[in-house]
């Protein structure tokens, strides 16, 4: 066995893969973009076989440019956006639609009428989550209802679903395996994660066949292996988890109590909330952070749809900046947004507020509003929903939070990590690497192998690069306020 782990990241906008040696350290990374769909406003697609493609791809470039080959990897460990829903044909392999991504808004009428329902507590009774088109469920749904002639295969045991973890599986094994894990399946507004198994209700009312499932797996076992004409060797597959708890292992997280925040396309923050699930209070999802040695561990979820999105939005729709690290530089030329709010709800506001009808939003400008405050503002946005997200966990768990662990790419925005410490008054901690989510599906690919010992092993791996400590900033307040009555702006527009 190789003395290399590859992780495979496949993200909402790019497919990466890193390639990791036994200390932790990144020794390559590949990434390629993918083509977003918008079909119609609200509607976001993939292709599946492009998702595909450009995840194989990857895996054999970052090989290369390591200047390895394929049985110097050890193993594979796999993350991936969440929710995200493809159906494919069992014997064909081809998907019978585009994968419908998380961001998605095409169900929200009928989650509208699933409320209406009265299904909202027996759904989070089961599953922890929220009734939102963000889900699975309803996803698969539409493709039964309106693709031609699918309900009748699905009925016949002739398709399957999977969330982008196990179409990554299903192809990097040829077709012979299709399974999940604990992480993902809680993620589809199907799965139990009291009694952990699909949810037989759930399938009835959402009139999913069973079937069509995957096995669900724990987030660190040998699942399978590649197929020997994929990456030319026959390696092992032994970690999934979907990328927000991922990221949270990664950060070794591993204690009740821990907190991370992801600063992606949008912005994730996870609690540890140890073995036993607790439903929130405060709009706020419970989900399965991993299953690992046979042991549970459960996570409470603030989710934000659009975080660094809004960087790319000024890049590629406004034309702000030519290349998102640009934003910095550009906002760093005003003190301050002089009163400019940006609340970028494009897919609809997430937690705390879960308003799927939500607009994005622009108030405060004035004649003397330029690109600049513009700029500052669509960052300060990223902050004040992290800190929506930290107010509901921190009456959830009924302590005060007072350290947030960090990754992803907007991370390296110094101006942004301060802004989000001074707001939160808490420790903001930028770790020596921030490929939090590919690393941590490494670490859980490399327990299941023995590449390394126990996560004690992997713990001393952990580096801080950076603590942005909380300054005093006397007109946070008047700020907040703003923030706030700019999010009622954002609602108000779009209620009768």
């Amino acid at each position: 066995m190789g003395n290399y782990m590859i992780s495979l990241d496949q993200g909402t906008t790019s497919s990466r893969a890193i390639i990791f040696n036994h200390n932790g350290e990144i020794i390559a990374l590949a990434q390629k973009e993918f083509t977003q769909i918008y079909p119609r406003a609200g509607w976001v697609e993939h292709d599946p076989n492009e998702i595909w493609s450009t995840q194989l791809a990857v895996a054999t470039e970052v090989i290369a440019k390591a200047g390895l080959t394929a049985i110097d990897i050890h193993a594979i460990g796999i993350t991936n956006q969440r929710e995200t829903t493809v159906v494919w044909d069992r014997r064909t392999g081809k998907p019978l639609y585009n994968a419908i991504v998380w961001q998605d808004r095409r169900t929200s009428a009928y989650c509208d009428e699933l409320r209406r329902q009265g299904n909202a507590e027996m759904i989070q009774q089961k599953t922890g989550l929220i009734i939102d088109s963000y889900f699975s469920a309803t996803k698969i749904k539409w493709i039964l209802d309106h693709v031609e002639g699918a309900k009748e295969k699905a009925e016949k045991g002739e398709l399957a679903f999977g969330t982008i973890d196990s179409w990554l599986v299903w192809n990097l094994t040829g077709g012979k395996t299709h399974v999940t894990d604990v992480s993902n399946a809680s993620r589809t507004m199907i799965y139990n994660i009291q009694t952990l198994t699909w949810d037989q209700e759930l399938l009835s009312l959402f009139d999913i066949p069973p079937s069509m499932l995957p096995e669900v797996k724990s987030s660190s076992e040998i699942y399978g292996e590649t197929a020997g004409h994929i990456l030319a060797a026959k390696l092992p597959i032994a970690g999934i988890a979907g990328d927000q708890q991922s990221a949270l292992f990664g950060q070794m997280c591993t204690q009740t109590g821990m907190v991370k925040n992801t600063y992606g396309t949008g912005c994730f923050m996870l609690m540890n909330i140890g073995t036993s699930p607790k439903l929130s209070t405060n709009n706020l999802l419970t989900t399965i952070a991993w299953k690992v040695n046979g042991e549970i561990n459960y996570a409470l979820e603030g989710s934000i749809f659009i975080g660094g999105a809004v960087v790319q939005w000024l890049r590629d729709e406004l034309g702000l900046i030519e290349k998102s690290a640009d934003v910095e530089k550009l906002a760093k030329k005003v003190e301050d947004t002089q009163g400019v709010y940006i609340v970028p709800a494009f897919a609809g506001l997430g937690a705390p507020y879960w308003k799927q009808h939500a607009r994005g939003i622009i108030t405060g400008l004035t004649r003397g509003t330029n690109k600049s405050h513009l700029a500052r503002a669509a960052l300060e946005s990223i902050a004040y929903q992290t800190m929506d997200v930290l107010n509901a966990m921190q009456a959830d768990a009924g302590v005060p939070i007072t350290e947030l662990r960090v990754d992803g790419g907007a991370t390296s925005n110094d101006l942004l990590m301060q802004f989000q410490a001074d707001l939160l008054k808490c420790k903001v901690i930028r770790p020596e690497v921030t490929e939090l989510t590919a690393i941590g599906a490494t670490y859980l690919a490399g327990l299941a192998t023995g590449f390394w010992k126990n996560i004690d092993e992997i713990r001393s791996q952990w580096q801080i690069n950076k603590t942005f400590n909380a300054t005093d900033q006397k007109n946070y307040r008047e700020n907040i306020k703003g923030w706030k009555r700019a999010v009622k702006a954002a609602i108000a527009n779009t209620e009768d």
